[in-house]
């Protein structure tokens, strides 16, 4: 008795050390790729400011590694997909994902690092209210409240933002709104039809049509730039090690989701946040005022209450649908009672 106590509690320990791993692991990674493309895009740094030429890299890179597992070794088996519904589903994902990409890594050329987690605050916000208009949420004064105080407490943040700069905080919140929108679509056009990608398959998927549509600005934005700046080489350590780091966040992000669950991804995010404004200010040097914690805390104690919601809405899901799968048994084991019964009673009268 003693011994199946004992391995049932080093089963639940080794469950929750696990859990805090992929935790740690993505923290890790999501912060090392923050900090690594702000090192890269700011001008007082290396100053590489071509945020759509990194973002090809990444996709680049990220499409012939999936391409090589896939096709090649064969450690992944593909999706199996109709070209009507690649156009149809992943076609407007992957242009959602290449704006999302495009506009958030052109904020680090204007922004802090630590105001624009400020604003990442505004994800939820963004997501349930996309998720309204597509009748994937349904509208609560509550939960729209608390988006509400969200909203205010990143007002107040950037009301205190010593390096306000309007330009780069209207990159960051179109960022936010197309990442919003891919994420619902992804329900609408992928979930809903029982397709699940991994993060392999995902990027052998999208990371190309994302490659494709970037094409189009950089040819015409950043291409004449880079052919009239002589000074320019590619240092194959900085941007390898670099996409190397997306590569693995993408599968540390499926990693984490698979593992665990998106709401600890989300609980995990509150802290990453508040670990890169501590990393901005001390290490960077990025002014940080009591304005900006003051409104960022308003925010912060927002996602908490919706994280907190969240669970609480999971955690009756959960009973409702145990309850449901007792009454079933129980309704089975009433009908099979009530059989036996009438098959005595026939052998009796018999």
């Amino acid at each position: 008795m003693a011994k199946d106590g004992s391995s049932i509690s080093d089963g639940v320990l080794r469950k929750i050390l696990l859990s805090y791993a992929y935790v740690g692991l993505w923290i890790f990674l999501s912060f090392t790729v923050i900090v690594y493309n702000k090192y890269i895009l700011d001008p007082k740094m290396y100053n590489w400011p071509f945020p759509i030429s990194l973002t090809l890299i990444h996709m680049a890179f990220c499409s012939s590694i999936a391409f090589f597992l896939i096709r090649i070794v064969k450690a992944v088996e593909p999706v199996s997909m109709s070209r009507q519904l690649y156009i149809s589903s992943v076609v407007p994902i992957g242009a959602l994902y290449s704006l999302s990409l495009w506009l958030s890594n052109s904020a680090y050329i204007y922004l802090s690092v630590s105001f624009i987690q400020m604003l990442k605050a505004l994800m939820p916000v963004a997501v349930y209210s996309i998720g309204v208009v597509f009748k994937k949420e349904a509208f609560k004064s509550d939960t729209m409240f608390n988006m509400v105080s969200i909203s205010l407490g990143v007002a107040v943040a950037a009301y205190g933002e010593a390096r306000f700069d309007s330009w780069g905080v209207c990159l960051q919140l179109g960022a936010v709104a197309f990442e919003a929108t891919r994420l619902v679509l992804i329900q609408i056009l992928l979930t809903s039809k029982g397709i699940s990608l991994n993060p392999i398959t995902s990027l052998y998927y999208v990371a190309p049509c994302c490659l494709a549509f970037l094409m189009v600005p950089w040819i015409f934005v950043e291409l004449p730039i880079l052919k009239n700046n002589s000074s320019f080489h590619m240092d194959f350590v900085i941007f390898g090690t670099n996409s190397v780091c997306a590569f693995a966040l993408n599968l540390a992000v499926f990693l984490l989701v698979g593992k665990t669950s998106a709401l600890t991804m989300n609980v995990a995010g509150v802290v990453k946040d508040w670990l890169l404004i501590a990393f901005s200010w001390s290490v960077i040097k990025d002014t940080v005022t009591p304005i900006n914690l003051f409104g960022y805390g308003l925010a912060f104690l927002g996602v908490g209450y919706y994280n907190h919601s969240k669970l609480q809405a999971l955690k009756a899901k959960e009973a409702q649908k145990k309850t449901t799968q007792t009454d079933e048994e129980a309704g089975r084991l009433l009908e099979d009672r009530e059989g036996e019964g009438a098959g005595k009673k026939t052998d009796s009268e018999a």
